[in-house]
């Protein structure tokens, strides 16, 4: 079975959701990626939602463009170029009716997306359950079950600790220290030092917990929340891992791959949605 002209679509634009969509056109399928007004991605180098502010995008050889139509969308996956569609209601979705939906907004919650939206909803991380919410939920914690595709219940409960990267977790968080706009004194790739200012905001200096190469940083002069995470550091130092897809976004791409051919082998021949009913794994 083909899926619907080949296309998956996916919500989200961030480092992981990114991951999915190199996996994915890199597999043959055509992406459209559904983004907000103003995405609060990090690391943007890997980010498929950095073309919001560009207009266009190269992850690994892969070009993202940004789109304004469904027909400018149509004219840049049959260019084996990905789609960066600003559509924060998700209105794409029923227009293309495609057999494949990816949540990715990583919200560690569950704001819309239900297992009727398409004959395939697969969503990354917690907030959802497999079964009832969505068709399959892809493991997104660090460690053994990373990547794993759960097609009943849950995936691991959100801690609010960031995941383990060779003895840093914590550490590695880049946080707003006050509510306004940051202003960025460094960029990702820049090299720093426990101490350093990395920004500000209103005034109040973030200062880096550990020496590392910075791996993610907001988009310049972003209103920010205290406490929000609006970079990391990569305490590794290793400058090529900023501009790379991760290890973690690849294995959840993984995932969500196995998921999808999952279901075509199982599926048999046709396209479109099926049924709530016809789907079984």
């Amino acid at each position: 079975m083909k899926i619907k002209n080949g296309l998956i679509i996916i919500r989200g634009g961030g480092d992981l959701a990114s991951g999915v969509a190199v996996r994915l056109f890199r597999a043959g399928f055509k992406v459209i990626i559904l983004e907000i007004m103003h995405p609060l991605a990090i690391r943007l180098p890997v980010s498929f939602a950095s073309a919001v502010f560009k207009g266009n995008c190269v992850i690994e050889d892969i070009e993202g463009v940004l789109v304004e139509t469904y027909d400018s969308a149509d004219q840049v996956i049959n260019n084996r170029k990905i789609a960066v569609l600003i559509d924060p209601m998700a209105r794409a979705i029923e227009y293309y009716n495609p057999t494949v939906l990816v949540d990715a907004i990583m919200a560690k919650r569950n704001l819309g997306t239900s297992k009727e939206q398409a004959a395939l909803v697969i969503a990354l991380g917690p907030g959802f359950q497999a079964g009832l919410d969505v068709h399959a939920v892809i493991e997104t914690k660090r460690g053994h079950y990373l990547g794993r595709v759960i097609y009943q219940g849950n995936a691991l409960p959100d801690t609010g600790v960031p995941g383990d990267i060779e003895g840093e977790s914590e550490k590695r968080l880049l946080r707003a220290p006050e509510k306004g706009k940051i202003i960025l004194e460094h960029q990702i790739g820049d090299l720093v030092h426990t101490d350093d200012v990395i920004a500000t905001v209103n005034g109040v200096p973030l200062k880096a917990q550990l020496s590392g190469v910075i791996r993610g940083l907001i988009y310049p002069d972003t209103q920010v929340s205290k406490g929000m995470k609006v970079g990391d550091i990569d305490h590794r130092g290793v400058r090529e891992y900023c501009f790379t897809v991760s290890d973690k976004a690849l294995s959840v791409g993984g995932g969500v791959l196995e998921a999808v051919c999952s279901y075509l082998c199982k599926s048999g021949k046709g396209s479109g949605k099926k049924k709530k009913d016809d789907f079984n794994i």
